[in-house]
């Protein structure tokens, strides 16, 4: 057994000296370089996070220059714990759903300060279903999100998985009641 190993060790050092004597520190630097970069581009890319991209190209649906906070807007209100396309840029409005889509049989539901009044509502998030996703106007705020292991309070679930058409299109926004302060 340790004539093999004895073996084994010549010829892993002899093939290292070899490769050493025709390659440079330079010339090694860069292959190993290529490989790592050619690995980095075929593996796949794991998913992040583009809303800061959305933001910076104006994709809210805001009309040129200073926006003012509405329903077709990330900073309005109710939109506080959206994570989905505003219906309200997709022939819908920020209750309704576009013709064509219905709302989702499950929803979540988060709890929204309004500023104008100073009282904190209950708002409840329905995924219109049924057609392909709207694309535009996109919101992931989050507030009061919950890990994904807690379905009832994680807004990153495909919520039209309950309807005919697990299809989802947008996300509207509907105040269901006051929040009881303690």
């Amino acid at each position: 057994m340790n004539r093999l190993f004895a073996f084994i060790d010549r010829l892993a050092e002899r093939n290292t000296r070899t490769l050493a004597s025709r390659t440079s520190r330079r010339g090694m630097l860069a292959r190993i370089g290529r490989v790592a970069l050619g690995s980095a581009l075929a593996l796949p890319v794991l998913p992040f996070d583009r809303t800061s991209q959305a933001h910076a190209a104006g994709a809210h649906g805001a009309a040129g220059g200073k926006k003012k906070p509405g329903t077709t807007d990330c900073d309005y209100w109710r939109y506080c714990s959206v994570d989905g396309f505003l219906c309200s840029c997709c022939g819908g409005s920020a209750t309704t759903c576009p013709p064509g889509t219905s709302p989702s049989k499950v929803t979540w539901v988060g709890t929204c300060h309004n500023p104008a009044d100073g009282r904190d509502y209950l708002v409840s998030y329905n995924d219109c279903c049924g057609r392909t996703t709207c694309g535009r106007c996109f919101c992931n705020t989050n507030h009061g999100d919950r890990p994904g292991y807690r379905l009832g309070v994680h807004n990153d679930v495909n919520w039209c998985m309950s309807n005919d058409s697990s299809m989802y299109h947008c996300t509207v926004s509907v105040i269901v009641g006051v929040a009881e302060k303690e």
